[in-house]
């Protein structure tokens, strides 16, 4: 090897390598002996929160449950009168129902703005569009092939098209594409996907998919599949204990995975499930894989058991990891420290999963779980086998069948929801819960907030294409250098039944640090991820993490 040569392969080996030291130095524990905080909020929105999703630049959530119960605990004001006319899952009979089952929640004034939804959303589907607005789908009876859009601000309320899907979804699972187009897979007794048609418009057609009938069994097993795209622009699928590649523009499959042993691993044996960061480096040409974690879940029998014997069974102790992207993939499994089922996994602007929520017995559906999950569990992928769990606080708080979990820009995580029960039961073993927390992880100890770096809004792009450069603004008392820092992005989902469609975090390739550009103030220049396959466009929480330390996010939209 010539000299030059050898020279290039040294400094691109150490390029790597500083990378890589880089994400385990910002991702060391800051506080390791502050295992969280709760935060009861003092309001609840009157309605228990099955579905959730965080708006851009408003910072509201927006929380909603189901109208075939035709009651909630907020009444439907005045101004959004007349009332809609919703059917009764019991009875079929349709009545007026002058109650609401959607609000904005904002999660800094905690105002609660009520909103009138017509079509049910029950077990539905969602995800931010390029613009930050809601497009949700389908749900239950004549709302299964519905099409919702909401927009974020103070007059806003639901549009609806109740005929814009062919094919009726109801736990199905909505995926953002590259090109910012959706596609939604399955539902209860659809075996197909579609795209979601341009408002106003209807699909004709539906596209059969075998794979949703081979991994279907008598308990189903397979709604609300895990769909991920991945770095080269095609979807991983999961469904109950088996996964493909599909090429969602020429509808091929192209691989097949090797199955995940243990048990079922969807709705109703409930598992949770991420995909883990996504870590960019300088050199564009450089690989990006794809790594999937699932976490718990049950046996297929589970649902069976609670219905009809009355009988809960254990859930799954074990988290599995694949890198999805590589040639010779193999699931690796770990133990948690406790069985989980119906948990919740948040990606943290650290790179860290936090699974919370959920129950240690049973499985997905109406009393059909048991003690309830209160501890949390902080994951560290980065950290090597055997060290990367530990319990944080509990909540005293049992977050069972529809809960949420969701990221907010502060740090701190939102909870919310929990209904075990086939109405509004304030009085059954796990009542109806209306109650909301947040939960601050362990890198919000008070002893950590005097070096918490702190992004300057003002002074920094708000957006940018794919590729392009962007300085980013940063107060902090310590110097920056690359083997202390992360800049990362993360895409909040829509969440339910414990998936959290299109969540991603990706962290990007630091070019440049320029320490004190100004007394106290540093410029981290990052580079744009190179395209849609990495990065959909659409607007991400964007942090940086200094020690393990993040900033509170500011939103960035890439486009």
């Amino acid at each position: 090897m010539a000299a030059t040569s050898k020279l290039v392969f040294i400094l691109a080996v150490l390029l790597l390598v500083s990378g890589h030291q880089a994400s385990a130095a910002a991702n060391d524990d800051p506080a390791p002996y502050f295992l969280g905080k709760w935060e009861l909020l003092p309001n609840n929105p009157g309605i228990s929160a099955m579905h959730s999703v965080l708006l851009p630049n408003v910072d509201e959530m927006v929380i909603f449950d189901a109208t075939v119960w035709q009651i909630s605990r907020l009444p439907l004001p005045d101004y959004k009168r007349p009332c809609p006319m919703h059917q009764n899952k019991a009875t079929n009979v349709t009545n007026i129902d002058c109650w609401c089952h959607s609000v904005f929640y904002n999660v800094n004034t905690l105002q609660v703005t009520p909103l009138k939804v017509i079509t049910d959303t029950w077990c539905s589907s969602g995800g931010l569009d390029v613009n930050g607005n809601l497009i949700s789908t389908g749900g239950f009876l004549g709302g299964s092939r519905t099409t919702r859009y909401l927009w974020g601000c103070p007059t806003c309320d639901w549009t609806e098209y109740p005929t814009a899907l062919k094919d009726g979804r109801w736990y199905a699972t909505q995926a953002l594409l590259a090109d910012g187009s959706f596609l939604i897979f399955g539902g209860r007794d659809s075996f197909s996907y579609e795209y979601i048609p341009a408002e106003r418009t209807e699909n004709a057609y539906s596209i059969p998919f075998q794979f949703l009938r081979d991994t279907y069994d008598v308990l189903e097993n397979n709604l609300y599949p895990f769909v991920y795209l991945v770095p080269d622009g095609n979807l991983y699928i999961f469904a109950n204990n088996r996964s493909i590649l599909l090429d969602p523009r020429a509808n091929y499959v192209l691989r097949e995975y090797p199955p995940l042993p243990g048990g079922a691993r969807n709705y109703p044996s409930t598992s949770t499930s991420v995909l883990l960061p996504l870590k960019l480096y300088r050199d564009y040409y450089a690989r990006v894989d794809a790594e999937v974690l699932i976490c718990g879940g049950s046996v297929p029998e589970a649902f069976y058991f609670g219905e009809v014997e009355k009988r809960l069974v254990p859930a799954l102790d074990d988290c599995a990891r694949m890198v999805v992207t590589s040639p010779d993939p193999v699931w690796t499994t770990e133990k948690m420290p406790t069985p989980r089922v119906m948990s919740d996994g948040v990606l943290l602007p650290t790179g860290d999963v936090l699974l919370i929520n959920g129950a240690e017995l049973g499985s997905a559906g109406w009393k059909d779980a048991d003690k309830p999950c209160f501890k949390p569990l902080l994951y560290k992928p980065s950290k090597p086998p055997g060290s990367r769990f530990t319990e944080l606080a509990p909540s005293d708080i049992p977050r069972m069948y529809h809960s949420v979990a969701n990221l907010l820009p502060d740090g701190r995580v939102f909870v919310g929801g929990s209904n075990d029960n086939d109405g509004y039961q304030e009085w059954a073993k796990f009542p109806t819960e209306l109650r909301l927390e947040k939960f601050s992880p362990p890198y919000l100890a008070p002893e950590l907030a005097d070096r918490r770096p702190m992004i300057l809004v003002d002074e920094t792009e708000k957006a940018a294409p794919y590729g392009k450069w962007v300085g980013i603004k940063v107060k902090s008392a310590e110097m920056l250098n690359e083997f202390d820092l992360m800049v990362t992005m993360i895409a909040p989902p829509f969440v339910t039944h414990s998936i959290s469609m299109n969540q991603r975090l990706i962290e990007l390739a630091i070019i440049e640090i320029k320490n004190d550009v100004y007394p106290g103030v540093h410029e981290v220049v990052v580079a744009m991820p190179p395209s849609g396959n990495i990065a959909p466009p659409g607007y991400y929480m964007l942090s940086v993490v200094l020690k393990g330390i993040p900033s509170p996010s500011m939103w960035f939209q890439v486009k």
